[in-house]
């Protein structure tokens, strides 16, 4: 946001309307008029002429009543001079039936070209009286300078007509005005040669006819100026302070404000320029901006012109129009230019004839509205057109003149922002038919002239008098002209109608047949004839001055309105007011999102814009990150402590972005780090730094990373552990090797880092090398302020909300009371207000003074379920808007005419409010207007609220995945996701390890195992009862992917015989054994005959009930089994789980450790789950007993979707993972290895190169080797799809056996 003045500019100006004074501009103007001063269109009777209309005289008939009641009356009185006008009153013809219940106000000075009041953005209707004695008195929110005033009733008693009697108030007026011809310029000279200018007032009023033309201009010999002037009707404001050496450019700043500015009334401008900020006003709509460059003087030689550019002016102000047309009250820093020239102490020898009054310009405009038409007579049965006006309009079609010739039809119209012309003419021979186009974006306000001549065989359309790219045809025609022309609308049932009826817009200088229109006799009646046209008015309202469409949106208006376009500025709605972005990383992990870049919009409406963040969010806190441009080690060489080198750290956000996420978040750090050679960074004789920061703000600091505000030391310094402990860092010590002296800046309202200023770098052999790292923030303390409101008349109080045309609102709330207002403010008659108005229903109202507005939206579900639910209302010139948790919305348009500003005086309530239903329950990040009010520190002061809100897991609850717990905080909540075998913010994130051959997880149940086991185990055995040791249901699931089988891939033990295990066959098929007793043999079931070692990821999961098995894997659908009725039921004793290989020590199946335990399984397993036990995620976050290494990754967290891929593509293999990953690899203690087991080992392994040395003489000799002899043991435990599905090298798995025979 541009920077507002930072120093207030206290001017007098002559004349500045509405301005505080010593008297009060209240004065009666009307009574004391005489009674010719008073005209009108028409009068009833001479009772009822004019001069009896003022208020509360009782003369003649009692007031002023027209001889017809229509739309065409008017009543006018001449002030005698120019009057600064304030307010009105009116009242009903004296004891009778008529008066006037709505009226339009009209101004001038002259008597002509009338100008309509404005307020609101529109042409004003005032209510006026209900009845013939009270008076109805409205003050001017624009005071106005006219001396003719004219009134328009619009509306008038249904029992009788049209009457009035009036008064205005007032001051009187007086200014100096100078009229310049466009030739003439007033040189302001100064006291001294040279000009340098810290501070600019400069205030004028000017009008003006001309769309072009330089108001004043002053510019220095160094490209210092400044140039005020006129383009295309609008107000452009140049300013340069200086450019610097990178070139002119820099310091050039233009801004561009109004338009329609050439409608010959008053306009007044005033620039107030402090340094670089400036203020521009124009007719009280004032922009805020900071000029470009480094330099804070304006810097002007000799003089500053008034009314175009000097004649000893440089070639820059080659081709610019000087200003003709009338300016007053000029004044530059306090002195009177208009004074100064009427005294000739000013150089005014370029005017020809210096006047100082206005001379008038004597155009006669037109307005024409949807329902209007002009007919105007012209020569008949001629053989020659020749029409010619100029108009201005911002819709892209209308009509804008249609004739019925005397065999055919002209129509000049506007289609698409260009104008067309079609002459149709129709022979007995046949017809003729001439089309004509010229012209682009004629729809711009601007005004745009036309021409049209036509003749036999002849056309001509010229647009703005370009006779070079005038359209021509030279098509056969032959016209007789019928005689009369409509401008401005056709109506009329014709053969041969208009492409279009109407138009909306202005004319004037209309000339038919090469003779100006009289438009003063079509306005007596004795010429033409015209239906709802104002003459002598131009209406034109420019909807997008000043520009309703917030944060960069682009305004397009019509005629009746104006839209907003939106794309790309990162805000929404009507006027581009609300932010589409969250305001921080925390209300988006709260959305469910996970770790990204995402944008976010801290001050929501606010001035501040969206911009990219970092947000992790892989732990209970969310850090938001916001990155430099200082590369990392930036090397620093020839600083001293004379000439420091100052390093700019810049980020990928502004310094006001950066510090609106400091400014809410709970913690900051900042690493910064300087590695030195002979480089000392803060020790210095007299106690000034060699080095230091700048943080926010451009404040110095004298602490290193590791300390703290006033403390000028090194985080070594603050531990006692610095390389030489006389000194407080490591780099003061002056060694020749490299130190470095690094740590953590948290102090947040010192940060970010902006500049770092390096100062010992100068000596031979002396070097830095400095790093500052990322801005990392965590928390948002905006988003859970929370108050509870503990009783129905406790309330929280703010200042005034100030959203006069704009305004948002939004906040959390959850409670179990059905109804209460949420917040109300008051003002004299406007208020807005939000409540719960009953359990279903919030409701948003307010009143701008057009009556009482109510928006609801009506919930499906209760609304006091004690969970939180979110509000946004918003409230512009163009809707309002409601919206219930991003699911109800609701939406009014604002009245195309009425009252738009918001104007509150009594102090915000949040609670309840003037005896209204309070509110019961929490609210939560109350954001008005992108303004976060603290709720928790006014709650502390404030009795029945206190701060804070307990119960979020009534809504967050659902985020906990995965069997997750939610925790309550107070400001806020986390998921605890200890017994579950996942981990992340929600729970979400699969826990999985990687297996080398041999690597195994034990996990005891057992009760004597509890004193060492981890806190998984403990939690379990706590909840387990001495009989709940024996099993009658299990609960297993787990993610696998592997490119290797045989593998066991979970056993569980007991301290009898029974056992559970899930096993990959030779095959790669899956099979789960149960062997409970009762029964011979194991209760095995083949899962799946597919080969599941394809090196994709696949997930089981499995349950027991008693006899009942159900089996899951992938995303097949379940399948169930039963176990053989002589089979137990209870899985007795439970003793231990394994993972990936089997170790144990009590009873096992040797069938198991003869077919699956060797070599082990190698792969990937993730989430596993045993009853509410997590095994894998313990043994990689605990100490639980393991054996071999053990490399966390996120192996095959998802099950296989997509067709199997080879081993060769898998992305999950990792191949020598133990080498490449060793950072990461948990090195578990081996359990139970005693040096006989060594021994063992070493001998195994000798064995094992043995047989691989025999066995590759014995292929070379060609010994035929078959699987059969050894395998028809497995053979008749197998499938008997065993044969088909086989492995594709079965001496492979011969290999395997032979090794665990040896």
């Amino acid at each position: 946001m541009v920077d507002i003045l930072q120093c207030t500019l206290v001017t007098e100006l002559n004349n500045v309307l509405n301005a505080p004074g010593v008297e009060k501009c209240d004065e009666a103007l009307a009574s004391p008029l005489a009674h010719t001063a008073f005209t009108s269109s028409s009068v009833f009777s001479n009772g009822y002429a004019p001069g009896y209309a003022k208020l509360n005289r009782r003369g003649g008939a009692g007031g002023w009543s027209p001889l017809d009641s229509d739309h065409y009356q008017w009543l006018q009185l001449d002030l005698g001079s120019r009057k600064q006008v304030s307010a009105i009153a009116t009242q009903g013809r004296y004891s009778s039936s008529d008066w006037t219940t709505r009226y339009r106000l009209l101004y001038s000075d002259t008597g002509r070209n009338w100008k309509p009041y404005h307020q609101d953005g529109n042409i004003w209707a005032f209510s006026g009286n209900s009845n013939s004695e009270s008076a109805v008195r409205h003050e001017l929110q624009q005071g106005i300078v006219a001396r003719f005033l004219r009134l328009v009733p619009l509306d008038w008693s249904e029992e009788g007509r049209i009457g009035l009697r009036i008064e205005v108030y007032g001051c009187s007026y007086w200014s100096g005005v100078i009229n310049f011809d466009g030739q003439g310029v007033i040189s302001y000279r100064f006291k001294v040669k040279k000009m340098k200018i810290i501070k600019d007032v400069i205030a004028l009023r000017f009008k003006t006819s001309e769309s072009e033309g330089v108001i004043l201009h002053g510019e220095g010999q160094q490209g210092d100026y400044i140039t005020l002037e006129l383009r295309k009707a609008k107000l452009l404001l140049q300013i340069n302070l200086g450019s610097n050496q990178y070139g002119s450019i820099m310091g050039h700043t233009s801004v561009t404000t109004g338009s329609l500015l050439d409608d010959n009334h008053w306009h007044s401008v005033v620039i107030e320029r402090y340094r670089r900020n400036v203020n521009f006003t124009l007719d009280r709509h004032t922009q805020h901006f900071r000029t470009n460059g480094e330099f804070d003087h304006l810097d002007l030689d000799y003089e500053l012109s008034f009314g175009g550019m000097p004649y000893s002016g440089k070639p820059v102000g080659a081709g610019r129009k000087n200003f003709k047309g009338c300016m007053e009250s000029i004044n530059y820093n306090g002195d009177n230019i208009t004074d100064l020239a009427r005294r000739k102490k000013l150089d005014t020898s370029s005017f020809r004839n210096l006047s100082f009054s206005c001379v008038e310009t004597h155009t006669f405009p037109v307005f024409f509205n949807a329902t209007s038409f002009l007919q105007l007579p012209g020569r008949a049965n001629h053989n020659t057109i020749s029409v010619s006006f100029q108009f201005r309009t911002w819709n892209p079609d209308g009509l804008l003149l249609f004739s019925n010739l005397d065999d055919g039809t002209l129509e000049i119209s506007l289609e698409d922002s260009k104008v067309v012309v079609r002459i149709n003419v129709t022979k007995a021979t046949g017809n003729n038919r001439v089309d004509l186009s010229s012209g682009s974006s004629l729809n711009d306000g601007q005004w745009h002239a036309i021409r049209l001549v036509a003749k036999e065989n002849f056309a001509m359309l010229t647009i703005d008098g370009e006779e070079a790219s005038a359209v021509r045809s030279t098509s056969p025609l032959t016209i007789t002209t019928g005689g009369t022309y409509h401008l401005g609308g056709y109506f009329l049932q014709t053969p041969f109608p208009p492409s279009q009826r109407s138009f909306q817009g202005c004319m004037q200088v209309i000339l038919v047949d090469d003779q100006p229109a009289d438009l003063h006799a079509v306005e007596k009646g004795t010429m033409g004839a015209f239906e709802n046209v104002s003459l002598d008015m131009c209406a034109i309202i420019d909807r997008c001055m000043p520009n309703h469409c917030e944060h960069g949106g682009r305004c397009k208006q019509t005629w009746d309105s104006f839209s907003c376009t939106c794309d790309g500025t990162g805000y929404t709605g009507a006027t581009c007011h609300t932010s589409i972005y969250e305001p921080s990383c925390e209300a988006y992990k709260h959305l469910g999102r996970s770790s990204d870049t995402y944008w976010i919009d801290p001050d929501g409406s606010g001035p501040l814009g969206p911009f990219k963040v970092n947000c992790n969010m892989t732990e209970d806190k969310v850090w938001t990150t916001v990155m430099n441009n200082l590369p990392p080690k930036t090397t620093v060489t020839g600083s001293s402590r004379e000439r420091r080198t100052v390093l700019q750290v810049n980020y990928s956000a502004s310094m006001d972005q950066v510090t609106a996420i400091t400014t809410s978040a709970e913690y900051c750090e900042q690493k910064i780090a300087y590695s030195c050679r002979m480089s000392r960074l803060l020790n210095t004789p007299d106690g000034t730094p060699y080095t230091w920061w700048v943080g926010r703000g451009s404040e110095k600091h004298f602490y290193w990373g590791g300390s703290g505000p006033g403390i000028q030391k090194c985080a070594c310094g603050i531990d006692r552990n610095c390389t030489d402990p006389k000194y407080d860092c490591n780099c003061d010590a002056d060694h020749k090797q490299w130190k470095e002296d690094s740590g953590l800046l948290i102090y947040k309202e010192h940060l970010p880092v902006s500049q770092v200023a390096v100062g010992d770098t100068n000596r031979p052999g002396s070097e830095a090398k400095l790093t500052v790292g990322p801005l990392r923030c965590q928390g948002d303390n905006n988003y859970w302020n929370a108050a509870s409101f503990t009783t129905p008349s406790s309330y929280l109080h703010f200042a005034t909300f100030q959203g006069e045309t704009s305004a948002d609102i939004s906040f959390y709330f959850k409670t179990s009371a059905p109804y209460g207002v949420f917040l109300e403010n008051l003002g004299n008659t406007d208020f807005i207000r939000l409540e719960l108005k009953s359990p279903k229903v919030v409701s948003f109202s307010f009143d701008v003074g057009n009556g009482p507005v109510e928006l609801t939206v009506h919930s499906a579900t209760p609304l006091n379920d004690d969970q939180w639910h979110r509000v946004m209302a918003e409230r512009n010139v163009k809707e309002a808007v409601l919206q219930l948790d991003q699911t109800y919305k609701t939406s009014q348009l604002a009245p195309a005419q009425g009252h738009t500003r918001l104007e509150l005086f009594s102090q915000l309530y949040v609670g309840a409010a003037g005896g209204q239903r309070g509110f019961l329950g929490c609210i939560r990040a109350l954001r008005m207007n992108g303004i976060t009010l603290d709720l928790e520190e006014r709650a502390k002061v404030t009795p029945g609220v206190k701060p804070g809100c307990q119960g979020h897991c009534t809504s967050f609850g659902m985020y906990c995945r995965n069997g997750g717990k939610c925790v309550e905080k107070y400001n806020g909540y986390l998921c605890d996701c200890t017994t579950t075998a996942y981990d992340g913010p929600f729970c979400n994130r699969d826990v999985g390890g990687f297996f080398e051959a041999g690597t195994l997880v034990k996990y005891n149940f057992m009760p004597e195992a509890v004193a060492g086991a981890s806190r998984d185990a403990k939690i379990l055995m706590n909840e387990l009862t001495p009989h709940e040791v024996n099993l009658t249901k299990e609960e297993v699931a787990f993610s696998f992917s592997t490119s290797n089988a045989p593998a066991i891939l979970m056993y569980v033990s007991s301290k009898t015989q029974d056992y559970l295990a899930v096993v990959l066959r030779q095959n790669g098929s899956l099979q789960v054994r149960y062997n409970l007793g009762g029964l011979k043999e194991p209760f095995a079931i083949d899962v799946d005959q597919r080969n599941l070692a394809n090196g994709q990821p696949h997930s089981i999961n499995m349950s027991r009930v008693d006899r009942s098995i159900t089996i899951q894997l992938d995303h097949y659908p379940p399948v169930s089994y039963t176990l053989p009725d002589a089979s137990d039921t209870q899985f007795n004793l439970v003793k231990t789980l394994f993972l990936g290989k089997v170790f144990e020590t009590g009873h096992i199946d040797p069938i198991l450790i003869e077919r699956y335990n060797t070599p082990g399984f190698v792969g990937c397993l993730s989430r596993v789950q045993f009853n509410g036990v997590a095994p894998l995620k313990s043994a990689l976050r605990t100490a639980t007993q393991a054996q071999g290494k053990l490399v966390e990754s996120n192996c095959g967290a998802s099950p296989l979707t997509i067709p199997p891929m080879s081993a060769a593509t898998d992305p999950w293999r990792l191949d020598n993972t133990g080498e490449k990953k060793s950072t990461q690899g948990l090195k578990i203690t081996i359990v139970s290895v005693s040096s006989a087991g060594i021994i063992a080992v070493v001998i195994f392994t000798i064995l094992c190169t043995l047989v691989f040395l025999i066995r590759y003489m014995f292929r070379h000799k060609g010994t035929y080797h078959t699987n059969e002899a050894k395998s028809s043991g497995e053979s008749a435990g197998e499938s008997a799809d065993t044969a088909i599905i086989g492995t594709d090298n079965p001496e492979t798995i011969d290999e395997s056996k032979k090794e665990w025979f040896i």
